[in-house]
């Protein structure tokens, strides 16, 4: 899987060969594998990125995201500074 992740301090930043995405959000826990059915939302809570050799926390965060043939796309809010 890919994870495209967008901020206006830092631009997009891609991450490839992604095992898993954990969202914690207010609402929800959702965990997206590959495959995974294409899905469109928020997050009010946090992120985590996994790939075979490291994980990426986003903490706190305010965001949308979007899951779609194995593209995992994710535009924080503004004022999230990584």
């Amino acid at each position: 899987m890919t994870v495209k992740l967008f901020t206006l301090a830092n631009g997009l930043d891609i991450v490839n060969e992604v095992v898993a995405i954990r969202i914690k959000s207010k609402d929800y826990n959702l965990l997206i594998l590959k495959d995974y059915i294409s899905l469109l939302g928020e997050i009010h809570g946090d992120l985590e990125v996994e790939t075979e050799n490291d994980i990426f926390k986003y903490e706190n965060i305010h965001a949308s995201f979007m899951n779609d043939d194995n593209i995992f796309s994710v535009i924080f809010d503004e004022g999230y500074d990584d």
